[in-house]
């Protein structure tokens, strides 16, 4: 009975602590799921949503493309430049990809130098990886005025064939466009918070975890390591293809 006694008053006070813990662990500002911060777990969540979306997009991209009965056009003839007088297929997708692959091998760096809290070098790297992102964007600017101006594709018409075409390729590669554009955005601003130290001296938030800590910057990483990831995809099935 003594025994009993002694340990009923214990075993009440680690339910109530362990309740507490939870509500707290799952409160805002806090770490779950095994101390994984909740602005990485939020973007995971957002990423797995943005991929039924681009799958939706390629996967209706595919059904347009063969059940229409006009012939599509061909991608290394619709995006070739001509170069000292010569038409190369593909030159400026091949560039755009080889910029936004390269800025994923930056942004690795960038957070793995962040973590080792280098300021200066994951500054450089942030903002590299952002310059790489906007020039990608002003490259996609440049293939957009192409085809419209010079060779007349519109969303809902197209002098080179299938009418689709032209929706298609609008629509995947402006949204992705614009995620693109975001990203370089968001990469700007976590470079200035790094340049600034603010991620060396802020308590903890939503996004950057605990005190001191560069998780902002991997959160970000995973965010654009998904972009890249998706244009693989997009370079394969629609310029490849």
């Amino acid at each position: 009975m003594t025994h009993i006694a002694a340990t009923t008053p214990i075993h009440s006070r680690v339910l109530e602590e362990g309740t507490k813990g939870f509500v707290s662990d799952w409160s805002s500002d806090q770490l779950s799921f095994k101390k994984v911060p909740w602005g990485k777990v939020m973007m995971w969540i957002f990423l797995v949503s943005d991929t039924f979306i681009f799958s939706i997009f390629l996967i209706s991209y595919m059904t347009a493309r063969m059940s229409t009965t006009e012939p599509w056009p061909n991608p290394s003839e619709v995006f070739a430049l001509t170069v000292w007088g010569k038409k190369v297929p593909l030159i400026l997708i091949a560039l755009m990809t080889f910029i936004l692959i390269t800025s994923s091998g930056t942004m690795a760096m960038a957070v793995n130098f962040g973590y080792r809290k280098d300021r200066k070098t994951t500054f450089i790297l942030l903002l590299i990886t952002a310059l790489l992102g906007a020039s990608f964007v002003g490259m996609q600017a440049f293939e957009w005025s192409k085809l419209i101006l010079e060779e007349g594709v519109r969303p809902w018409s197209n002098p080179m064939g299938a009418a689709q075409f032209g929706s298609v390729f609008f629509m995947i590669t402006g949204f992705h466009g614009t995620h693109v554009t975001i990203g370089v955005i968001f990469l700007f601003i976590v470079a200035f918070k790094v340049l600034r130290g603010d991620l060396d001296h802020e308590r903890p938030g939503f996004l950057t975890g605990r005190k001191g800590n560069y998780e902002i910057v991997e959160i970000i990483g995973l965010y654009w390591h998904f972009v890249d990831l998706v244009w693989v995809f997009i370079f394969a099935f629609f310029y490849l293809w």
